[in-house]
């Protein structure tokens, strides 16, 4: 009897043990001990969401090296500024913004021209018909022919398309004009669905 209650303790004992770990992990708790000064609570928002903001990087940054050095930066600024954040569920996509606005911002130290296509607003762009036959090329595929489009497109389509940035706040970012944002954006997402549709990337 004494041994099956002493069982039956253990097994309590062992649940109540994996509830705290599941509670000290949950992003409240987490946000909380970082707003605290606890840099172990902040390694383990680093190893949480580290990959997704180094791969939203890598999307602006080809540079391995440099990529990895925003990343770094992305999140010495997050833990600065984190006792400014007050939904602790918005933690990820906001890191992940912080590391979007400094992979632009290396774009435009480097002083590339990401208004240099298509600044004649004479040219009306018409929205491109989608219809499902687009939906059938696999996501490798996509990726080929963005990485295939000039850097103003490719940067403003993927800030709108992937990151769900409004066009008027691309524009600010990339300090362009919002009709020049817009421009860019349909004439990027014309020439994905041509390059898909000529045959340069196979199904």
């Amino acid at each position: 009897m004494l041994k099956r209650s002493g069982v039956c303790c253990d097994s309590i004992l062992a649940d109540q043990k994996k509830g705290f770990r599941k509670h000290m992990s949950t992003p409240q708790n987490l946000i909380a001990r970082c707003q605290q000064g606890d840099t172990h609570a902040y390694t383990r928002l680093y190893e949480q969401h580290a990959r997704n903001v180094y791969n939203a990087i890598c999307r602006y940054i080809d540079h391995t090296g440099e990529a990895e050095d925003l990343l770094q930066e992305t999140f010495v600024e997050a833990y600065h500024a984190i006792g400014k954040l007050q939904d602790a569920e918005r933690f990820g996509p906001w890191v992940k913004r912080i590391g979007i606005n400094k992979a632009i911002s290396s774009l435009r130290r480097r002083r590339l021209k990401l208004t240099e296509l298509d600044t004649d607003h004479t040219v009306m762009v018409e929205e491109a018909t989608v219809d499902e036959e687009d939906f059938e090329y696999t996501m490798s595929r996509v990726n080929q022919a963005i990485a295939e489009l000039p850097l103003v497109y490719r940067t403003v389509f993927q800030l709108h398309a992937v990151e769900h940035i409004p066009l008027v706040e691309i524009a600010e970012l990339l300090g362009m004009a919002a009709s020049t944002a817009r421009v860019q954006y349909l004439r990027a997402r014309t020439k994905i669905l041509d390059m898909l549709k000529e045959g340069l990337y196979e199904r």
